[in-house]
């Protein structure tokens, strides 16, 4: 019988690799000597992928338990949705407990899958986030979402939710610190228009990095920490970039909003506008600023305040007066029609 064992070791894999590894491979010595006892586990119950990783490799997967066997298929994800790293270890549960592996194997396995995450999946999708940042609203930028899609889903699988949240969101705050740094040492005169442009790449950027995180974002954001991801970005622009040049940017704003046309019309919605998004508490600084742009800002109008409306309707058509905007020729309704 152990002649037999012993001649298993050296099996090659084949097409599918459902083997459990190699005589040399420190994880098949570990799990063959506490295993030892248990003959009736398949040795296809623990595929292995370059680097190590355990059950992340496509492939069918074979499941015993007392309900019977079944192929699990790692492809369609049908049966093991939540595969980790842990899922290779099981085995019957009539082993009287021999084949269960202790605290140091369960660490070396962990450490292992931990180990691939930093040397794979983690380089890559840094790669590809740190495309989709610095991307233009007129950029065409390739990058192979399926495949970032499926490094994302492995890590989310093999239970690296928390840390790639936390690499993510680690990345994006350092992203946001070179570019608050970067509005710092702009002039003050082009400030609008600098945040104005930071604020719509970041924008754009959101759209194509949120819809390839939407598995972490489902299974770990939105169930776990009842968040949605986002927000959890959008509320980093706020913290790292708005808040800190908001005192500057607003009586800036306040100013331009007072001289028509000093600030394209389009740059002052769309910067008034996002700062409400990020925060619209801030509309209290100035609310006669943001009413211009954002309805529903100022309290509803009651009919004693119609002579103060008439009021400030005049002084506005007189300051429009007075930096060459002419009211035209009133004596007709229409400019084009001929007496």
């Amino acid at each position: 019988m152990e002649a037999m064992e012993d001649e298993s070791l050296d099996i090659k894999d084949d097409h599918n690799h459902n083997y459990c590894g190699s005589a040399n491979s420190k994880v098949r010595t570990i799990l063959s000597s506490q295993l030892s006892d248990v003959t009736t586990v398949p040795q296809s119950a623990c595929p292995t992928v370059p680097g190590g990783e355990l059950g992340t490799r496509p492939g069918k997967l074979w499941s015993g338990g007392t309900g019977g066997s079944k192929f699990l298929d790692s492809d369609t994800g049908s049966e093991s949705s939540e595969l980790s790293e842990t899922d290779c270890t099981a085995v019957p549960a009539n082993a009287e407990g021999k084949s269960t592996l202790d605290s140091s194997s369960k660490f070396l396995l962990n450490a292992m899958a931990v180990e691939d995450y930093r040397k794979n999946h983690w380089p890559n999708l840094e790669k590809a986030i740190d495309r989709l940042l610095i991307q233009n609203a007129t950029d065409h930028i390739s990058v192979s979402y399926a495949q970032i899609y499926g490094y994302i889903y492995k890590c989310v699988c093999q239970q690296h939710s928390e840390l790639l949240y936390s690499d993510l969101t680690s990345k994006i705050t350092n992203h946001l610190h070179q570019v608050s740094s970067q509005l710092q040492a702009s002039p003050q005169d082009n400030l609008i228009e600098n945040f104005n442009v930071v604020l719509t790449q970041f924008t754009a950027s959101l759209q194509c990095i949120v819809p390839v995180f939407i598995y972490l974002n489902k299974f770990y954001i939105e169930s776990k920490l009842n968040r949605d991801l986002k927000e959890d970005l959008m509320k980093l622009f706020a913290d790292h970039v708005a808040e800190k040049h908001l005192e500057t940017l607003m009586p800036l704003l306040i100013k331009a909003h007072s001289m028509p046309f000093q600030v394209q019309p389009s740059t002052m919605a769309s910067v008034v506008k996002g700062l409400y998004s990020l925060r619209p508490e801030w509309a209290q600084l100035a609310p006669a600023l943001f009413s211009a742009f954002i309805p529903q800002i100022n309290p509803p109008a009651v009919e004693s305040q119609l002579p103060d409306y008439a009021a400030h309707d005049q002084k506005l058509q007189m300051e429009l007066s007075m930096n060459g905007f002419p009211r035209g020729d009133q004596s007709r309704k229409r400019a084009s029609e001929d007496s």
